[in-house]
């Protein structure tokens, strides 16, 4: 009901309600002015009629909208709940496997620390990675392992070792031209290598047995990498032999601990053929020094050729320490005089040093510097043609190395001793050297190649004496024949140089053919004396077999008839 209505009741359905209006003159009302008046009601009855079902269907709708948002707060809420409810079991699922993960991260963490200290340990004692420098059993590398671990970083380097050693043939003109030596004085410089490194020989020989081939040829390489660092600034002579004499004590284990490392995890019966190829390394050492050493003088001079080898002396030290593998620890023992007794009173020692020494010191003496000089002085070779033929010459040191383990082999398989394959070939290498003192002009390029080619049968001592020692000797004996080696090295490469200085040079300072004949000559002579004492005994042993064969045959036809018939029968070839 509308405000102000006076009818005190609902009108009719379809009858619109007539307002009463108050007047303050009621009796003069005019009856149009009435029914427009009613008529002006009802459309207001009507609009507010309108206005009033617009509103009850908003409040409707917005009621609707309200129920809505209950329900969607409802479905919110239970949502909510069931939520917090997965969170919270989640929660305690991430509680467990938080527990579970804390106990797993420290095991973890126990198992790291003991990786942790066991690969510390790996580093500092036996190589990085663990894996590789771990300590191995002998002959428990696959062939590859062996090859890249063991020999080919040894190898390495005996490779810089020799390239040192001989280096000094080619750089000779420019030391003797830059700080005025005499053959004398050359020769000096150039074996006090030899003797250096014939002066560590057995305390080397005791920490290869002690220490290991990897320690111990990390820190005399590092020592070989200053002496070529103080070479390469020295400015008088006898700055020259300190640098030269470090240089000879930090590479004077570098093919004594190849030999360990290969004697440790090769087999024996491939030892010649292996050590062939170590002095085929070698080889090719002696034979970088030679034409690609007198390549690289047209570009920098011999100072900051020794500064790079330097470096390759330091990267090499640094592979070895990292890739070789470790064998067990072997039972220490002291260096003796009965050890050294041991060694040197072996029959197979001494009778393959009697044999091969000296050669091989001829061989390391002379290829090393006076061929060069030989070639120059006699041959008169320019500087060029000497680097051609002495790379030729090297390069057949890498040949004669590999055939000589073939042939040892081979020899072995025929019933044949390695010595007697040694004393075949020292007698050809005393024959090469007898061309050297006949001047057999018609061919000096082709004696003073098969002088490097020959002389590589000399290298058979080492195999011959790592076959014959323990191994806990092998490291001591090889050693103890490098020893001699090299101080016969040093002799004959400074005797030499002392014969050739007898006579005096000519203009052009070169020293006579005939000086170089005479030094050769008693080197023949020398190695003749060990060739014959071999030939003596041999034949010595022949005859002492054959006489024990004679007793033995005497003796069985002296006793055979005593045997029963069947008992012959049973044994015809006694």
């Amino acid at each position: 009901m509308a405000d102000g209505d006076t009818t005190g009741g609902a009108c009719a359905a379809g009858t619109p309600a007539r307002r009463v209006t108050a007047s303050p003159n009621p009796p003069y009302e005019d009856p149009a002015a009435a029914d427009a008046a009613d008529a002006a009601a009802a459309v207001a009855a009507d609009a507010d009629a309108a206005d009033a079902a617009d509103a009850a269907a908003a409040a409707d709708v917005a009621t609707a909208d309200v129920a809505a948002a209950d329900v969607a707060d409802a479905d919110a809420a239970d949502a909510d709940a069931v939520d917090a409810d997965a969170a919270d079991a989640d929660a305690a699922d991430a509680g467990v496997a938080d527990v579970a993960d804390v106990a797993a991260a420290d095991a973890v963490g126990a198992a790291g620390a003991a990786g942790v200290a066991g690969g510390a340990q790996s580093w500092l004692t036996y190589g990085v990675p663990a894996v590789i420098g771990r300590v191995r059993e002998p002959g428990t590398l696959p062939g590859g392992q062996v090859f890249f671990l063991v020999f080919l970083p040894f190898a390495l380097g005996h490779y810089i070792s020799s390239l040192l050693r001989h280096v000094n043939a080619v750089l000779a003109p420019q030391l003797m031209a830059e700080l005025a030596l005499t053959p004398a004085q050359l020769g000096l410089l150039t074996s006090a290598y030899f003797f250096s490194f014939a002066l560590v020989q057995l305390p080397v020989g005791v920490a290869l047995d002690r220490y290991g081939p990897r320690r111990v040829q990390f820190a005399m390489l590092s020592v070989a990498a200053i002496g070529a660092l103080a070479f390469a600034g020295s400015r008088e002579l006898n700055q020259l032999l300190a640098a030269r004499t470090l240089m000879g004590i930090g590479l004077a284990g570098c093919f004594m601990a190849a030999v360990k490392s290969v004697s440790t995890w090769i087999s024996p019966a491939r030892l010649p053929s292996v050590q062939g190829y170590l002095i085929a390394a070698g080889g090719l050492g002696a034979a970088s020094a030679t034409l690609p050493v007198q390549l690289a003088l047209h570009y920098v001079d011999w100072r900051w050729l020794f500064i790079a080898l330097a470096a390759c002396c330091a990267i090499i030290a640094l592979l070895i320490y990292l890739l070789a593998p470790t064998p067990p620890e072997a039972p220490r023992k002291p260096l003796s005089r009965r050890m050294l007794a041991e060694v040197y009173a072996n029959p197979v020692f001494r009778d393959t040093a009697c044999l091969v020494l000296i050669p091989h010191a001829v061989f390391f003496g002379i290829q090393g510097l006076w061929i060069a000089r030989w070639l120059n002085d006699v041959a008169r070779f320019d500087q060029k043609a000497i680097a051609w033929l002495l790379y030729l010459g090297m390069a057949a040191v890498i040949f004669g190395a590999i055939s000589v383990g073939m042939i040892t082999e081979w020899a072995a398989r025929k019933k044949i001793a390695p010595l007697s394959v040694a004393a075949a070939g020292i007698a050809l290498y005393i024959a090469v050297q007898c061309g050297f003192v006949l001047n057999w002009a018609p061919s000096y390029q082709l004696l003073s190649v098969l002088f490097t080619l020959v002389g590589t049968i000399t290298g058979i001592e080492y195999a011959i004496v790592a076959q014959a020692m323990p191994p806990g000797l092998t490291g001591r004996a090889s050693t103890c024949l490098n020893l001699l080696i090299f101080l016969g090295a040093f002799a004959v490469q400074a005797g030499f140089g002392a014969i050739v200085a007898l006579w005096r040079p000519d203009a052009s300072q070169h020293y006579p053919a005939i000086a170089y004949r005479t030094a050769f000559g008693v080197l023949v002579l020398l190695q003749l004396a060990g060739l014959i004492r071999f030939l003596a005994r041999r034949r010595g042993r022949s005859a002492r077999s054959g006489k024990m064969a004679a007793i033995n045959s005497k003796e069985e036809y002296e006793t055979g008839s005593l045997r029963p018939s069947r008992q012959r029968e049973a044994w015809p070839d006694r």
